[in-house]
């Protein structure tokens, strides 16, 4: 088992560590809590990994979500380039303004890599001989975006908990959605491409 976490083991605990001292050195609240909600699910993933056997690939892919999570709220930028209503953190950081946050983008990389997640860990059980039709595709994005749907939860829970927070309000809750459905369905459609032929071809 230590095998299959070698690398991506000590990378993971190495930022968590380095974030987790900054945040406790910050008196970072909302972090604090953040910091303890990744914990939980890094626990939660490699409990389901002995049991499905993520792919490398999917592993390092959850392992960098977590550092963009953690440099999102943590990694400082110029007040200038923040928008509006954001602390001058690397969430708030537009790439094309008025358009397109660096908390989009994140939000966009991390439900294309849980899509994966879910084909690794429900694909067994939804098919028979490995095969994505376009409903388990469809079903696999629609589960991602649930996961999506729950990381909402635990940012109000943020929002209720901790005074100050820089999670935003409703309209930055609407861009998180269509990020989470952009990234969820660009990974739906790989999958479904890329099993979809194998067994046709097979």
């Amino acid at each position: 088992m230590i095998r299959r976490y070698r690398f991506v083991g000590p990378f993971t605990l190495a930022y968590m560590a380095v974030f987790g001292a900054a945040i406790l050195l910050q008196g970072n609240q909302e972090f604090i809590f953040y910091g303890v909600v990744m914990a939980a699910l890094i626990a939660i993933v490699v409990a389901i990994d002995l049991r499905v056997r993520f792919s490398q690939g999917v592993l390092w892919g959850l392992s960098i979500w977590g550092l963009l999570h953690m440099a999102g709220g943590n990694v400082p930028i110029p007040p200038e380039l923040a928008n509006e209503s954001g602390k001058p953190v690397l969430y708030s950081l537009w790439i094309i303004p008025t358009y397109l946050k660096f908390d989009q983008i994140v939000h966009a990389f991390g439900f294309f890599v849980t899509t994966f997640v879910c084909s690794e860990a429900l694909r067994p059980r939804l098919t028979a001989n490995g095969r994505i039709s376009t409903g388990v595709a469809v079903l696999l994005a629609a589960a991602s975006m649930g996961l999506g749907a729950l990381n909402e939860v635990i940012e109000f829970a943020a929002v209720l908990l901790i005074p100050n927070t820089n999670v935003g309000g409703y309209t930055n809750t609407g861009w998180d959605l269509v990020a989470n459905l952009v990234g969820a369905s660009t990974a739906a459609l790989i999958l479904r491409f890329r099993h979809g032929r194998r067994a046709t071809s097979a």
